[in-house]
C-alpha cells in the first residue's frame, strides 16, 4: 500500500459530513481512496446516488494538508496506518458496513489470527467475574492455543481479560477510543506497554484524540467486527459490553454469555442476553470452542458419498484448496483465507455442500470430505 492512498484514505476521513458508512461505500464502489477523490468531479456519473452536496464535501485541501502530518507523525512513532484495503487491515471487521477505512496499531499481533475472541464486560467487575476470566483463558490457550483476545484496556472484565492473556502468552489487542499518544486509563499503561510485545493497541482515532464518551460506544463495533465471536462476562442491564452484543449479532457473528444469580446487578444484562437468545449461555472455555466448533480439527466425521468427477468453479476449488491445506475452518476464518466477503462465500459454501464436496459441522465450521 502506498503513502498516497494511506493519505487520501486518511483525508477522507478528516471531511466532515462523510461518515463511516459512506467513506466505505465510496471506496467499494471506486475501489480506492485515492480514486474517490481523482474522481470527485465524475462521481454522479459512477455513482447516480451521488449528489453536489457530497462533492462539495470531498472538496477539503485542508484535509489532505493534516492527512499528510498525521502519517509523518504515525512514521516517526512507529504507528502502522493500515487502510480498508491493506492486507494487514482485519479481514472480519473488513466485511461490516460501518468499519472504518484506517486503523492506527501498534504493536506485534496478527490481526488476522485464525481464532479471535472478543471479552467484554462491566467495568464494576465482582470476583465472579474476574475469577471466571482467569480460569476461562487459562483453559482456553490449551484447548485453542492459536486464539487472539480482545477488548478495551477499561477498567473491570477488560483489563482482567488482557492480563489474562499475557500471564498465559496469548496475544492481545486492546481497541482504543483515543489516539494512541496517550493510555486511557492511566493506571493501565503497564499493561497497554506489556500487549505492545504481545498483541498491541489499535483505535481508529487520530493521535491528540481526547477520549470522549462517544468514542466508547463508536469502538465496541470494532472490538465486535474483529472478532470471531463476542463473550460478554459480566454486565448490568445497560453499559457498552450490551451494545457490543447487540453489534455482535448485528454482524452475525457468535455471542455467548456467563450466567449469573438473578438478583446479581452485574449479571442482569447477560441473564436478559440467554433469555432473549441473543447469547448463548457457557459456563468455561470447552463450551465455547465446542459451540465454535474449534476442537474439529483431526476430528473424522461421518462418511458421506459423493460424486468422484464433480465439476468445480474457479472459487469452489479455491475453498477447496484452503480447506485441505488448512483442516475444518469457521466460516469467518475462510472468509480471511479466501479474502471473500460472505455474501459471496456463502453460496459457494451451500454449492459445494449439495455437490457433496464439504460438510458443515456444529457452529459454522466446515469440513472437506476426502
Amino acid at each position: 500500500m502506498n503513502n498516497d492512498e494511506r493519505v487520501s484514505s486518511i483525508a477522507l476521513t478528516l471531511c466532515e459530513g462523510i461518515g463511516h458508512i459512506n467513506a466505505k461505500r465510496l471506496i467499494d464502489e471506486i475501489g480506492s481512496a485515492t480514486a474517490v477523490f481523482e474522481n470527485r468531479l465524475h462521481l454522479p456519473e459512477l455513482l447516480p446516488e451521488v449528489n453536489q452536496r457530497l462533492i462539495d464535501l470531498l472538496n477539503c485541501p485542508e484535509a489532505f494538508k493534516r492527512a499528510e502530518q498525521e502519517l509523518d507523525f504515525c512514521e516517526k512513532k512507529g504507528i502502522q496506518c493500515l487502510t480498508i484495503k491493506d492486507e494487514s487491515y482485519p479481514s472480519r471487521l473488513r466485511e461490516c458496513e460501518d468499519a472504518p477505512i484506517v486503523l492506527y496499531f501498534k504493536g506485534q499481533a496478527n490481526l488476522n489470527s485464525l481464532h479471535v475472541v472478543s471479552m467484554v464486560g462491566t467495568r464494576k467487575a465482582t470476583e465472579y467475574g474476574k475469577k471466571f476470566c482467569a480460569d476461562f483463558v487459562r483453559d482456553l490457550e490449551v484447548l485453542c492455543p492459536d486464539v487472539m483476545i480482545v477488548s478495551g484496556l477499561a477498567y473491570g472484565i477488560d483489563i482482567h481479560s488482557h492480563r489474562a492473556a499475557l500471564s498465559n502468552g496469548l496475544p492481545t489487542v486492546g481497541v482504543l477510543a483515543h489516539g494512541l499518544d496517550r493510555i486511557y486509563p492511566p493506571a493501565h499503561r503497564q499493561t497497554a506497554i506489556n500487549m505492545l510485545s504481545n498483541g498491541g493497541l489499535l483505535t481508529e482515532y487520530l493521535p491528540k484524540t481526547n477520549p470522549d464518551p462517544f468514542n466508547f460506544v463508536a469502538r465496541n463495533r470494532i472490538v465486535a467486527g474483529m472478532a470471531d465471536c463476542t463473550l460478554v462476562v459480566e454486565s448490568p442491564l445497560k453499559g457498552g459490553s450490551m451494545i457490543t452484543a447487540s453489534l455482535a449479532n448485528t454482524y452475525n457473528r457468535e455471542c455467548f454469555t456467563l450466567p449469573g444469580r438473578i438478583n446479581d446487578e452485574m449479571s442482569k444484562g447477560c441473564n436478559n442476553l440467554i433469555r432473549d437468545n441473543k447469547a448463548a449461555l457457557i459456563t468455561n472455555a470447552e463450551d465455547l470452542v465446542n459451540a465454535m466448533g474449534w476442537q474439529q480439527k483431526g476430528v473424522k466425521p461421518e462418511a458421506i458419498q459423493r460424486n468422484l468427477f464433480v465439476d468445480l468453479t474457479p472459487e469452489e476449488t479455491l475453498i477447496v484448496k484452503i480447506l485441505k491445506a488448512r483442516g475444518d475452518l469457521h466460516i469467518n476464518n475462510l472468509t480471511v483465507e479466501a479474502d471473500m466477503a460472505i455474501y459471496r462465500l456463502t453460496p459457494i459454501l451451500f454449492s459445494l455442500e449439495m455437490k457433496g464436496v464439504v460438510k458443515a459441522l456444529v457452529g459454522g465450521v466446515y469440513h472437506l470430505i476426502e
